[in-house]
């Protein structure tokens, strides 16, 4: 599942507009027009001929991670608010410093955090997408990265999370 696919899931998922998904970019340090979003939540198509890929590269906009990394911090920041820090405290979410995070991880941690979803939330979440995820898998999905019980995020796993979020919010 790549990135943009990831983001049209999510947008139907929690039924958001096209000035949402422009201020949640705006939030996450990203500036995008409408038009630039339209492009990105355009699902490609597989063609033989050439001339019609190329009339669909005109059409469609890649996600980078780091755009998703921003969009999913955008995210939290819309659903959670602008954090105030406090001394001695963490700065905010900022993108992440890996060169190639696992972004089907990153995907359940920020929208766990952004929705404020407990495990047990969560785990209703994977059932009511189709998929029976104990607590440990969990929590080893939910684990930094280099961790010794860390476990990559699959696309099948963040496929069934996304569907089971729909699931809950859109009925």
């Amino acid at each position: 599942m790549d990135n943009n696919d990831i983001l049209i899931r999510l947008r139907y998922a929690l039924d958001l507009k096209n000035t949402e998904m422009i201020e949640i970019f705006k939030l996450g340090g990203i500036e995008v027009t409408k038009d630039e979003v339209l492009k990105i939540l355009t699902k490609t198509k597989d063609h033989d001929d050439e001339d019609e890929n190329l009339a669909d590269d005109e059409e469609n906009m890649k996600c980078t991670n780091s755009m998703l990394d921003a969009f999913l911090n955008g995210f939290i920041t819309y659903k959670r608010g602008k954090q105030e820090t406090k001394p001695g405290q963490a700065n905010p979410p900022q993108p992440s410093s890996n060169k190639s995070p696992n972004m089907n991880n990153l995907l359940l941690k920020k929208v766990k955090i952004a929705l404020q979803l407990t495990s047990e939330e969560m785990l209703d979440i994977f059932e009511d997408g189709g998929i029976i995820v104990s607590k440990g898998e969990l929590g080893a999905l939910l684990r930094k990265e280099g961790h010794k019980n860390y476990k990559e995020c699959g696309d099948n796993f963040s496929r069934k999370f996304l569907r089971g979020l729909t699931v809950r919010y859109r009925g």
